[in-house]
């Protein structure tokens, strides 16, 4: 008996000492969450990079004025700039695109390792530009293959890449993986998934929006330049809507934009889409989707441009002409 209760007094004892390091692992998790919230560093205010030829130029104005025409001068620096890359063909516009995905997911990834810099993650920056790599990879490659085709059918190391992808794809992604899995630090393991977590949303999130713009590209430069010119008139006319009309403020998170401004640039949006798209749908080099030419190793956009693309003659539907009809009618009685 006494044997038994030695025994049961060592399996107490045992018992007691797991209990105390779950609880030294609870705080040290806990000690982490709160250096978590502690480390983040400290929101740096803006710098002013204004040029100092506009500082000269614009001395004599108010801040104001001043940043109505800094804006209005970089405005169309970058307007002139896209037109430049769009007369250029629709291979820059890919490549802008891509270079854009690049810088986006640069920043993200950045943001997580500054507030996490202090933990020395194994691996981080790494891992993430290659899942980058991975699924850009897995992306592209059938897209490559389907609008490439006679000149990936000339090379044979480009023939395996992608009569393989999908399994390549899948192998480099497990490769990657793997790394994670050899990187994780025993203190560190919420916080190295949180991060993994992290780099897979950000790739969510920005690889498939640019994946689709180019399959829009593909399809006819209009699809892209119609939403994307939409979106900088939409800009560019609520803020002067804003500077001249603003009075009440839209939202406590930006209290520099206004109803008016939100207003104007609604309305201006809407007539400025069906004027860009009417006048961009006049001409194939917008309208034809984009085919490699083998011969000329050039990118080609000459078709027959679709029904979709000309103006259709269309019947009022019954019910609205009775509304127009009747409301014509009134309108002749009030003059007679």
């Amino acid at each position: 008996m006494s044997e038994l209760r030695k025994r049961g007094a060592g399996g107490d004892h045992e018992t007691a000492n797991l209990i105390d390091k779950d609880v030294d692992g609870e705080d040290r998790f806990a000690e982490l969450d709160l250096r978590t919230d502690s480390d983040i560093p400290e929101v740096v205010p803006p710098t002013d990079r204004t040029p100092e030829i506009f500082k000269k130029a614009l001395s004599g104005l108010s801040s104001r004025w001043k940043n109505w025409w800094i804006r209005g001068i970089l405005t169309l620096a970058m307007i002139a700039v896209f037109s430049l890359i769009i007369y250029m063909g629709s291979f820059m516009l890919m490549l802008l695109v891509m270079s854009i995905q690049v810088k986006c997911f640069h920043e993200i990834i950045t943001i997580g390792y500054r507030v996490y810099r202090s933990y020395e993650l194994p691996w981080f920056r790494t891992l993430s530009w290659y899942f980058l790599l991975c699924v850009n990879y897995f992306f592209y490659g059938e897209t490559v293959a389907d609008y490439f085709a006679t000149f990936v059918q000339r090379r044979e190391q480009l023939q395996f890449l992608i009569r393989y992808h999908r399994f390549i794809s899948f192998t480099l992604y497990l490769a990657g993986f793997c790394l994670f899995v050899l990187s994780l630090v025993k203190r560190h393991y919420r916080l190295q998934f949180y991060m993994f977590a992290w780099t897979h949303v950000t790739l969510l999130i920005i690889v498939t929006q640019s994946h689709l713009v180019i399959q829009n590209l593909f399809e006819g430069m209009i699809w892209f330049l119609v939403p994307i010119s939409s979106v900088v008139c939409n800009d560019i006319a609520a803020y002067i809507f804003g500077f001249f009309f603003g009075r009440t403020p839209l939202i406590k998170l930006s209290p520099k934009k206004t109803w008016e401004g939100f207003i104007g640039g609604f309305f201006s949006t809407v007539v400025f889409g069906f004027l860009v798209a009417t006048l961009l749908a006049q001409y194939q080099y917008f309208v034809c989707p984009v085919e490699y030419n083998s011969e000329t190793n050039r990118f080609v956009t000459e078709c027959e441009p679709s029904e979709l693309f000309q103006f259709q003659k269309y019947s009022i539907p019954p019910l609205l002409q009775v509304v127009l009809g009747r409301v014509s009618k009134a309108k002749s009685l009030r003059q007679s």
